[in-house]
């Protein structure tokens, strides 16, 4: 078993057997206020709980079921929102982007740029990420078998980039259903030795379920994000929302906000029995 990658991102570390990191937000950016609002009341709660976090808003969608669905505010004043998240909440960002042009100008502002699942293994995207300097996380397509996440990982590696993490969403079972290969996690980790985020909320999605928009199952994410950190994760990815059911993308699959406090109590104490199983392992 190969031990874990382990590097920082902002002012906190991810990976190497430590506690998970929370990766949270509105799936995309709705304003400039409502972004703001909740990256607070996040940042606020994983204080409190002594969580790991790092805030997740995209500032384009491009990957919407429909031409008609909101993508969210662009590059340019997407960037200037995050912009300013980080410097009022003070907290690291998490975004994606879709073209190898978009990495320069998002690196000046996000710790972590990621790569979305169906773009996994676009070359170019990749390269262009991984010379930026900031983490890369790529995030597995669902089309791809877990061994085969170490060809994307190497175009990043291979760029001079160690700094690099892969989020396990889910593989397509059928039509418009995902689920979630528990054996992903130890194959990534101890096998690949590649820090690995376990995205609760897209693994919930039906893609294209919906008549044009992606449906969802949230009534399971307690469940699957209680097996994921179970089977051993570095960090925890959900998609956050104060109302769901009014979400400009994602809803259906979202978290409500009230109810991730109660979640991160059951996750820390099980991420804390199967962590200290590992240093034990370790010897």
């Amino acid at each position: 078993m190969l031990p874990v990658s382990q590097f920082s991102v902002g002012d906190l570390t991810l990976g190497g057997g430590l506690p998970f990191v929370l990766i949270a937000g509105p799936c995309v950016i709705e304003s400039e206020a409502h972004a703001s609002g909740i990256a607070e009341k996040l940042a606020a709660l994983a204080a409190r709980l002594g969580v790991p976090f790092i805030f997740k808003a995209s500032y384009d969608k491009a990957n919407r079921t429909s031409g008609r669905s909101y993508r969210g505010p662009g590059l340019t004043d997407g960037v200037r929102i995050l912009g300013a998240i980080k410097s009022r909440v003070g907290v690291p960002i998490l975004t994606d982007i879709h073209e190898p042009s978009h990495a320069g100008p998002v690196a000046e502002v996000a710790d972590v740029l990621q790569i979305p699942a169906f773009l996994c293994r676009q070359t170019d995207l990749l390269v262009a990420a991984a010379n930026t300097g900031r983490v890369v996380n790529i995030k597995k397509g669902q089309f791809l078998a877990p061994d085969d996440v170490k060809h994307a990982v190497a175009k990043v590696t291979d760029a001079g980039n160690t700094r690099v993490c892969l989020t396990e969403r889910g593989t397509s079972f059928g039509y418009h259903n995902l689920v979630v290969d528990m054996r992903v996690f130890p194959i990534v980790r101890g096998e690949l030795g590649v820090a690995v985020i376990f995205d609760v909320t897209h693994s919930l999605q039906l893609p294209g379920g919906g008549d044009g928009v992606t449906a969802g199952l949230a009534q399971y994410i307690e469940p699957l994000a209680s097996a994921g950190v179970a089977a051993g994760v570095d960090g925890v990815f959900m998609e956050v929302h104060e109302d769901p059911a009014h979400a400009k993308s994602d809803g259906q699959n979202a978290l409500r906000l009230d109810l991730l406090e109660p979640l991160l109590h059951k996750l820390m104490a099980i991420d804390s029995i199967v962590k200290r199983a590992e240093v034990s392992a370790r010897g």
